[in-house]
């Protein structure tokens, strides 16, 4: 038996399981640290505008509503995406502690991607939310009520928690024989299964079935939701009444914008070539940018929204004047 063919027999028989990875991040960018202070940035209002709106939706009873629990779900969403990524980011390469143990890798992964994919269908609950309202608006209210809004997004969050935990699980099968140096600020699935030195063909259908999970089934259907919009909407025969109607889609349209166009075209961009720092950049700001939005876009482009927080100011002035009285 030749050399080649015992090394091909003991790699194939041993596993060999990392006690760590390495985060390599950005190559050959002088003054990176501004990036990570940009995050850091991004965080922090991250932080304070989803915890607002948490808030505004809590503390306001009109908004208890089936609607405003889809924005809530995406507000918490938003919040605990962005501190799965940025707080350990910035821990990685501002104190340059850049190993990190294989069991938190696989971690960090789930999280990041966890909350992704509930981000997007998510999306969809509200597309949801619109077409019945658009197209069926004597029947909402039977139609959307709270038990069936639970019902759904604990659907998304149970269908999010077994193909993520899949994918995840499917890098504990790998065996790590040669580089441990991963490609990214993160642990990233791609860059991840790509150091194995066994086969990684399931890992990779796995990224393929994780991009129509996340993004290409939510686009379909979202597309499809706003296509009976648009028929809908022809029907109506004041042009004021059409306007009126679409205007309480604008929201919607700017968070899936927002959310889809970026993850598309880096996935798609993957498929050919991509430069890692690029990759890198796209990734990380498809994830953090549009929880920094969210809770902005809709303090400002929805009338109940911002009649509630207009409520909440003057009942906060009115007891602090009573306390300064007394």
């Amino acid at each position: 038996m030749g050399l080649e063919e015992k090394a091909a027999i003991i790699l194939n028989t041993t596993f060999v399981r990392p006690a760590k990875f390495f985060l390599n991040g950005f190559s050959n960018i002088p003054n990176v640290k501004y990036f990570y202070f940009f995050l850091c940035f991004i965080y922090i209002m991250t932080v304070v505008g989803n915890v607002f709106l948490l808030s505004v939706i809590y503390l306001d009873k009109t908004l208890h509503t089936p609607k405003y629990m889809i924005v809530f779900n995406l507000a918490f969403i938003d919040l605990c995406g962005s501190t799965a990524l940025i707080p350990k980011v910035l821990d990685t390469f501002l104190f340059d502690r850049r190993e990190i143990v294989y069991e938190a890798c696989l971690s960090y992964m789930f999280f990041v991607w966890f909350f992704a994919g509930l981000q997007s269908w998510t999306l969809v609950t509200m597309a949801y939310d619109r077409f019945i309202a658009i197209c069926f608006p004597l029947r909402y209210h039977s139609i959307v009520t709270k038990p069936v809004i639970a019902a759904v997004l604990l659907f998304e969050w149970v269908l999010s928690l077994a193909v993520i935990g899949f994918m995840a699980g499917l890098i504990d099968r790998l065996s790590f024989c040669a580089s441990l140096v991963i490609q990214s600020i993160y642990c990233d699935h791609g860059p991840v299964y790509r150091l194995a030195c066994n086969d990684t063909f399931l890992n990779y259908i796995m990224a393929c079935v994780l991009l129509f999970i996340v993004i290409c089934i939510p686009l379909v259907l979202i597309a499809l939701t706003y296509v009976c919009i648009g028929i809908a909407l022809s029907r109506i025969a004041s042009a004021v009444e059409r306007l009126k109607a679409l205007k309480t889609c604008t929201s919607h349209l700017i968070l899936v914008a927002i959310f889809f166009l970026p993850l598309l075209g880096t996935n798609l961009a993957v498929l050919t070539y991509i430069h890692p720092n690029a990759r890198i950049v796209n990734s990380t700001l498809t994830h953090t940018i549009p929880a920094l939005l969210n809770p902005i876009i809709y303090s400002l482009k929805t009338e109940e929204l911002l009649t509630s927080i207009r409520r909440l100011c003057k009942n906060i002035r009115l007891r602090n004047r009573h306390f300064q009285k007394n």
